[in-house]
């Protein structure tokens, strides 16, 4: 079973990010322990859809970014890295304004996959806005390589 690899701190997971997609989203990891990681994700104008509400897509961006950190953070002892190769969201309500925050969990540590499950709430009301899962692939070292 994957145990938390000390090597990795939320200063290293947010400068990892800097500037790739969860940096320009202003995704910021918040919390790290073993089995548990937390981000949150202040609301700006762009990540809303046009009809005012909260974009599925950056709920499902934070929610994946927040699996992969906890995914990056887990890893067995040797592996090299992970890809997610599934993922289910469900949007119970959304928001206007303000952030949302992620809490990832894992439901099954392996050596080959991962699963970890994610629920997305309004940071001022608790309210959850979404449930998520996915499963995340173990990438090993070639042979030879």
């Amino acid at each position: 079973m994957s145990k938390l690899r000390k090597e990795y701190d939320l200063a290293k997971l947010n400068q990892r990010a800097a500037e790739f997609l969860p940096g320009l989203l202003g995704i910021e990891a918040t919390a790290l322990a073993e089995n548990l990681v937390t981000c949150r994700m202040p609301l700006k104008k762009s990540h809303f859809a046009p009809n005012g509400f909260v974009h599925g897509g950056a709920v499902v961006a934070l929610a994946d970014t927040t699996c992969g950190y906890a995914t990056f953070s887990h890893l067995p002892a040797g592996a090299e890295s992970f890809t997610t190769i599934e993922l289910k969201s469900n949007h119970l309500a959304t928001v206007r304004e303000g952030a949302i925050v992620c809490k990832a969990t894992p439901q099954h540590l392996g050596r080959s996959t991962q699963v970890w499950d994610a629920t997305v709430s309004d940071e001022t009301t608790g309210r959850t806005i979404a449930l998520f899962r996915c499963t995340q692939m173990i990438l090993w070292p070639k042979a030879g390589g």
